[in-house]
């Protein structure tokens, strides 16, 4: 008997580990009809033989901690970077996971406590309640949103264009039931819950055909040129510039060098996040005889530094995107709001700082929340531009970058290098690909040790520096499309979605009850 259980137990790790490689860089999409109807069809199977309703939280917890453990791995690799937090690395290869896991396991349990009798509702339910939790699971605790079974679809950008309409919790939950419907084939009540089966695989067809029909109207779109050039720079600066004295005066030189300024073209530079940790955005200045043979008038200079403020007798910090003109004079700038627990702050901190740790990404306190996000507008001499910007971690939340939509193109920066050289780096740029194509702007995306491109509203990467590499890449021109529907009315229409959902499952409660 505990051999079937210990089997049972370690067939739902599997599946979460089998669906894992469903998700950027690998995208083996497919394997999610046969893990998630096989899951699915485990809960109805132990419903059926009237299992105590606490044992489907753990049947849950496995399968995501199965899906958790080897997608998101890489989380670990930060903590090798300091010394203070290296203590900690076998615990977070497990505690990360497991937390995380929790969330698949209230979708297993609420799903057994209210599971209809009918095949086709305890379907719909199944897929609305684990639309609903994996929207909670990037909303509280700071939100991590981190690899929705939706981004297992991001090789097929036509697909991915709905997301334009019904964003990407939307599609989300559309891809739960779609994945789950060959278990609904299997267990069909009668034949006409096979027209459930093949309303999704229509639906599918539609959501391609309107991908190809937005990707022709989008190359017909007037294209728009800008009389100054926007140059985003891809670099490859060691991370251990945060922990060893390294001479900031050579990463600017470097920086320089790869960006290649020719004072006879306007130019707006964009280099990643938090690449220079040893000056903050007061001190920049004193380097500008750097710049003086490089720069001119011609040229601005968007970079990620950190800066502070003092506060009532109390200095905070902020990780900050500023702007600087050719003498280092700062025009504007962006304190980030959405900040990485242990990374940029720490939590419990007047506790934990007590036992040595810190956060990651400085060697003073936490970085302090921004106060509001603001589109910021470019208007100096040469330059008329109006961005959006987002510091790394920010790309990832779907409905909650803006609500005004008066901006020409989003700017994010990002350092990559805690992920190391795993897949962090390609799951960070496909959440990109995806806010590209809900709020129907151009992305423009500078990233140390990571991925820098231009990302235009269909989610086409047009140019890209690779990973490990350094270089840059020129935006000069854009097409102009209407603002998409999710732009306008944002996680509303997921609001919408999870109402049809419930409709339709007391629909079909009482057809199968007349």
């Amino acid at each position: 008997m505990k051999t079937k259980l210990y089997t049972e137990l370690f067939f739902l790790v599997i599946l979460g580990i089998i669906t894992s490689l469903s998700l950027p860089p690998f995208n083996y999409f497919f394997v999610n009809f046969l893990t998630f109807s096989l899951f699915f069809l485990f809960l109805i199977k132990k419903s059926n033989q009237h299992k105590k309703k606490k044992y489907f939280f753990l049947y849950g917890w496995l399968f995501g901690f199965g899906y958790f453990a080897i997608s998101l791995y890489w989380i670990s690799i930060a903590l090798t970077f300091d010394q203070n937090f290296r203590f900690l690395f076998p615990l977070t290869i497990f505690l990360i996971p497991a937390f995380l896991a929790l969330f698949y396991g209230l979708v297993s349990f609420f799903f057994i406590i209210f599971k209809p009798k009918k095949i086709v509702s305890s379907f719909l339910l199944f897929s609305l309640i684990f639309g609903i939790i994996e929207f909670i699971r990037g909303s509280i605790f700071t939100g991590f949103p981190w690899n929705l079974i939706v981004y297992s679809f991001s090789n097929q950008l036509e697909f991915l264009s709905i997301t334009s309409i019904i964003g990407t919790y939307g599609l989300n939950l559309f891809c739960i039931s779609l994945f789950i419907s060959p278990a609904l084939f299997i267990q069909k009540d009668t034949k006409k819950d096979i027209g459930i089966c093949i309303f999704f695989l229509i639906t599918t067809i539609i959501f391609f055909i309107y991908g190809f029909s937005y990707k022709e109207k989008f190359s017909k779109a007037d294209k728009e040129l800008y009389d100054f050039n926007i140059r985003v720079v891809g670099s490859n600066i060691s991370i251990d510039r945060f922990y060893s004295n390294v001479n900031s005066v050579l990463v600017i030189e470097e920086l320089i060098k790869i960006s290649n300024p020719n004072k006879s073209k306007k130019t707006i530079f964009i280099w990643p996040e938090a690449i220079l940790p040893e000056i903050s955005q007061e001190e920049l200045k004193e380097y500008s005889w750097i710049f003086e043979n490089k720069f001119n008038e011609n040229h601005l200079l968007i970079i990620g530094i950190n800066s502070q403020s003092i506060k009532d007798s109390t200095t905070k910090y902020f990780n900050s995107l500023s702007i600087y003109d050719n003498e280092l004079n700062l025009l504007n700038s962006y304190e980030k709001i959405n900040l990485v627990p242990f990374g940029e702050f720490l939590p419990f901190e007047n506790v934990l700082k007590n036992i040595g740790l810190r956060s990651l990404t400085n060697n003073y306190q936490s970085f302090s929340k921004g106060e509001k996000r603001k589109i910021i507008e470019l208007k100096k001499k040469n330059f008329s531009l109006k961005i959006l910007p987002l510091i790394c971690y920010e790309i990832i939340y779907s409905g909650e970058l803006f609500n005004d939509l008066n901006f020409d193109l989003i700017v994010n920066i990002s350092e990559d290098g805690w992920f190391g050289h795993s897949v962090g780096p390609r799951q960070h740029f496909t959440h990109s690909v995806l806010r590209a194509i809900e709020s129907g702007k151009y992305i423009v995306r500078s990233a140390n040790n990571g991925i820098a491109a231009i990302i235009n509203p269909l989610g086409i990467a047009e140019q890209r520096v690779e990973f490990g590499q350094s270089g840059y890449i020129d935006f000069k021109e854009s097409r102009k499309i209407q603002p998409t529907i999710f732009s306008i009315y944002g996680n509303k229409i997921f609001g919408f979605l999870i109402l049809l959902y419930i409709f339709l499952i007391f629909s079909f409660n009482k057809i199968k009850n007349e």
